[in-house]
């Protein structure tokens, strides 16, 4: 079952052509990020106009992909640097932009984490 609830987020912060399946994303996630897309770990592209937003995560027996497309309104993203070729993200803010919740005024409160969780 797909799941967005665990593992590791990252945004990839240029604009994905939304035309790419699941063998374009992969390559993105391999040659662009470096990363491994089978590594169960929940890659996120967004469009130019930021209307479309796709998740894409490696299950046990193969990809899942995840495609919302807004019919008004954009997804705002987090603050990253423009060199940055991805952004990680929490579950928070990552279920933030998917609603359509402003990041920009929403406040996160200290909270206590486990070594085992903030390591990456």
């Amino acid at each position: 079952m797909f799941s967005i609830t665990y593992g590791r987020y990252f945004l990839y912060t240029s604009p994905t052509d939304m035309r790419k399946s699941f063998d374009g994303l992969c390559g993105l996630v391999s040659q662009r990020l470096g990363k491994n897309p089978m590594s169960g770990d929940l890659f996120i592209f967004i469009n130019k106009r930021r209307t479309m937003i796709k998740l894409l995560r490696w299950e046990q027996g193969g990809f899942v992909l995840f495609y919302k497309r807004l019919e008004k309104g954009t997804f705002e993203l987090p603050n990253f640097k423009k060199e940055q070729q991805s952004a990680p993200l929490d579950y928070g803010q990552l279920t933030m932009i998917i609603t359509g919740i402003s990041l920009k005024n929403a406040k996160k409160r200290k909270r206590f984490y486990s070594q085992k969780i903030v390591d990456n």
